[in-house]
Protein backbone atom coordinates (compact mmCIF):
# COMPACT_ATOMS: atom_id res chain seq x y z
CA UNK A 1 0.00 0.00 0.00
CA UNK A 2 1.43 3.55 -0.83
CA UNK A 3 1.65 5.34 2.85
CA UNK A 4 2.25 8.42 1.06
CA UNK A 5 -0.38 10.24 3.13
CA UNK A 6 1.29 9.61 6.29
CA UNK A 7 4.45 10.17 5.26
CA UNK A 8 3.44 13.41 4.00
CA UNK A 9 1.65 14.41 7.49
CA UNK A 10 5.34 13.69 9.47
CA UNK A 11 6.31 16.23 6.41
CA UNK A 12 3.96 18.79 7.55
CA UNK A 13 5.05 19.60 10.98
CA UNK A 14 8.68 19.21 10.69
CA UNK A 15 11.80 19.01 8.63
CA UNK A 16 12.63 15.26 8.46
CA UNK A 17 13.98 12.93 5.97
CA UNK A 18 12.57 10.74 3.95
CA UNK A 19 14.09 7.08 5.16
CA UNK A 20 13.78 8.07 8.92
CA UNK A 21 9.91 8.27 8.02
CA UNK A 22 9.58 5.39 6.14
CA UNK A 23 11.65 3.73 9.26
CA UNK A 24 8.52 5.23 11.80
CA UNK A 25 5.99 3.90 9.25
CA UNK A 26 7.15 0.41 8.42
CA UNK A 27 4.76 -1.21 11.39
CA UNK A 28 1.90 0.57 10.37
CA UNK A 29 -0.83 -1.51 8.54
CA UNK A 30 -3.59 -0.25 6.19
CA UNK A 31 -7.39 -1.23 7.17
CA UNK A 32 -10.48 0.60 5.96
CA UNK A 33 -13.95 1.06 8.12
CA UNK A 34 -17.24 1.40 7.14
CA UNK A 35 -19.67 4.82 8.11
CA UNK A 36 -20.96 4.35 12.01
CA UNK A 37 -18.67 1.67 13.05
CA UNK A 38 -16.94 2.25 16.68
CA UNK A 39 -13.18 2.75 16.28
CA UNK A 40 -12.53 2.92 19.96
CA UNK A 41 -15.11 2.26 22.27
CA UNK A 42 -15.58 3.48 25.71
CA UNK A 43 -14.23 2.13 28.66
CA UNK A 44 -11.75 0.19 26.39
CA UNK A 45 -8.04 0.82 26.78
CA UNK A 46 -5.97 1.94 23.47
CA UNK A 47 -3.27 -0.30 22.58
CA UNK A 48 -3.21 1.11 18.88
CA UNK A 49 -2.84 4.58 17.55
CA UNK A 50 -5.04 5.34 14.08
CA UNK A 51 -3.63 8.17 11.18
CA UNK A 52 -6.64 8.62 9.42
CA UNK A 53 -5.76 8.80 5.86
CA UNK A 54 -9.59 9.87 4.54
CA UNK A 55 -12.93 10.32 5.95
CA UNK A 56 -14.12 11.94 9.41
CA UNK A 57 -14.45 10.35 12.57
CA UNK A 58 -16.40 11.85 16.00
CA UNK A 59 -15.55 10.79 19.51
CA UNK A 60 -18.55 11.60 22.08
CA UNK A 61 -19.77 11.20 25.23
CA UNK A 62 -23.48 10.42 26.69
CA UNK A 63 -24.61 13.07 29.23
CA UNK A 64 -26.73 12.51 31.84
CA UNK A 65 -29.78 12.01 29.80
CA UNK A 66 -28.76 9.46 27.67
CA UNK A 67 -27.96 11.81 24.48
CA UNK A 68 -24.98 12.11 22.52
CA UNK A 69 -22.80 14.85 22.82
CA UNK A 70 -19.69 15.36 20.12
CA UNK A 71 -16.87 16.09 21.60
CA UNK A 72 -14.30 16.40 18.49
CA UNK A 73 -14.45 15.75 14.80
CA UNK A 74 -11.65 14.71 12.95
CA UNK A 75 -11.17 14.68 9.60
CA UNK A 76 -7.77 13.67 7.40
CA UNK A 77 -5.07 13.90 7.39
CA UNK A 78 -4.83 13.68 11.31
CA UNK A 79 -3.96 10.83 14.52
CA UNK A 80 -7.04 9.68 15.75
CA UNK A 81 -6.97 8.31 19.42
CA UNK A 82 -7.52 9.07 23.10
CA UNK A 83 -4.06 9.46 24.02
CA UNK A 84 -3.92 9.63 27.86
CA UNK A 85 -5.55 5.84 27.75
CA UNK A 86 -2.88 5.24 24.73
CA UNK A 87 -0.04 6.19 26.89
CA UNK A 88 -1.48 5.57 30.17
CA UNK A 89 -3.12 2.93 29.48
CA UNK A 90 -6.35 3.69 30.95
CA UNK A 91 -9.85 3.40 30.40
CA UNK A 92 -11.37 5.68 27.66
CA UNK A 93 -14.15 7.70 28.33
CA UNK A 94 -15.15 8.66 24.70
CA UNK A 95 -16.56 6.33 21.96
CA UNK A 96 -15.04 6.63 18.90
CA UNK A 97 -16.75 6.34 15.65
CA UNK A 98 -16.42 6.73 11.79
CA UNK A 99 -18.79 9.29 10.13
CA UNK A 100 -17.90 8.50 7.14
CA UNK A 101 -16.37 5.57 5.58
CA UNK A 102 -12.79 5.56 6.45
CA UNK A 103 -9.37 4.48 5.72
CA UNK A 104 -6.50 4.13 8.43
CA UNK A 105 -3.05 3.37 8.86
CA UNK A 106 -2.51 1.64 12.22
CA UNK A 107 0.36 0.53 14.26
CA UNK A 108 0.56 -0.48 18.36
CA UNK A 109 2.08 1.05 21.63
CA UNK A 110 5.10 -1.03 21.91
CA UNK A 111 6.06 0.55 17.93
CA UNK A 112 5.22 3.97 19.31
CA UNK A 113 7.43 3.17 22.74
CA UNK A 114 9.97 1.64 20.14
CA UNK A 115 10.30 4.38 17.92
CA UNK A 116 10.06 6.91 20.41
CA UNK A 117 13.57 5.14 22.34
CA UNK A 118 15.07 4.93 19.21
CA UNK A 119 14.42 7.46 16.89
CA UNK A 120 15.35 10.80 17.72
CA UNK A 121 12.48 12.27 15.05
CA UNK A 122 10.18 10.63 16.23
CA UNK A 123 10.49 12.06 19.91
CA UNK A 124 10.08 15.72 18.05
CA UNK A 125 7.60 14.46 15.86
CA UNK A 126 5.55 13.28 19.13
CA UNK A 127 6.26 16.51 20.70
CA UNK A 128 5.23 18.87 18.36
CA UNK A 129 1.60 16.28 17.42
CA UNK A 130 1.02 16.91 21.32
CA UNK A 131 1.50 20.40 21.08
CA UNK A 132 -1.02 21.16 17.80
CA UNK A 133 -3.42 18.61 19.52
CA UNK A 134 -3.12 20.54 23.06
CA UNK A 135 -4.09 23.76 20.69
CA UNK A 136 -7.02 22.21 19.02
CA UNK A 137 -8.21 21.55 22.64
CA UNK A 138 -7.13 25.07 23.90
CA UNK A 139 -8.76 26.99 21.33
CA UNK A 140 -11.75 24.96 21.56
CA UNK A 141 -12.33 25.98 25.17
CA UNK A 142 -11.89 29.31 24.91
CA UNK A 143 -14.22 29.20 21.41
CA UNK A 144 -16.93 27.05 23.19
CA UNK A 145 -16.55 29.67 26.73
CA UNK A 146 -16.71 33.05 24.86
CA UNK A 147 -18.09 33.16 21.29
CA UNK A 148 -21.43 32.97 19.80
CA UNK A 149 -22.80 30.07 18.35
CA UNK A 150 -23.05 31.50 15.04
CA UNK A 151 -19.41 32.80 15.42
CA UNK A 152 -18.49 29.26 16.22
CA UNK A 153 -20.64 28.26 13.02
CA UNK A 154 -18.39 30.58 10.38
CA UNK A 155 -15.12 29.22 12.17
CA UNK A 156 -16.11 25.59 11.20
CA UNK A 157 -17.09 26.48 7.79
CA UNK A 158 -14.23 28.55 7.37
CA UNK A 159 -11.34 25.64 8.87
CA UNK A 160 -13.33 22.29 7.23
CA UNK A 161 -16.04 23.68 4.69
CA UNK A 162 -16.35 20.13 3.42
CA UNK A 163 -17.55 19.02 6.72
CA UNK A 164 -20.82 20.41 6.17
CA UNK A 165 -21.27 17.60 2.61
CA UNK A 166 -20.07 14.92 4.97
CA UNK A 167 -21.01 15.16 8.77
CA UNK A 168 -24.67 14.77 9.66
CA UNK A 169 -26.03 18.12 11.21
CA UNK A 170 -26.87 16.51 14.25
CA UNK A 171 -23.27 15.85 15.27
CA UNK A 172 -21.93 19.16 13.98
CA UNK A 173 -24.56 20.95 15.97
CA UNK A 174 -23.68 18.82 19.21
CA UNK A 175 -20.01 19.43 18.57
CA UNK A 176 -20.58 23.29 18.26
CA UNK A 177 -22.81 23.04 21.64
CA UNK A 178 -26.31 23.87 20.34
CA UNK A 179 -29.26 21.64 19.25
CA UNK A 180 -30.54 20.63 15.85
CA UNK A 181 -32.84 23.80 15.57
CA UNK A 182 -30.34 26.42 16.63
CA UNK A 183 -28.11 25.59 13.95
CA UNK A 184 -30.74 25.51 11.20
CA UNK A 185 -32.20 28.79 12.41
CA UNK A 186 -28.23 29.72 12.11
CA UNK A 187 -28.14 28.31 8.63
CA UNK A 188 -31.18 29.81 7.59
CA UNK A 189 -30.31 33.34 8.64
CA UNK A 190 -27.32 33.04 6.68
CA UNK A 191 -28.83 32.43 3.67
CA UNK A 192 -31.63 35.32 3.63
CA UNK A 193 -28.52 37.56 3.65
Amino acid sequence: MDKSSINNYFHSLFSIKEEVVEKITETFSHFDLKANTILLDKNTISTKTYFLEKGYVRSYILNEDNEEITTNIFSAPCFVNDFLSFFRQQPTKEVYQTVTDCSFWVTGLENVQHNFHNIPEFREFSRLLFVVNYYHIHDRLIEMASQKASTRYFNLMKKDPNIFQHVPLKVIASYLGIKDSSLSRIRRDIHKK
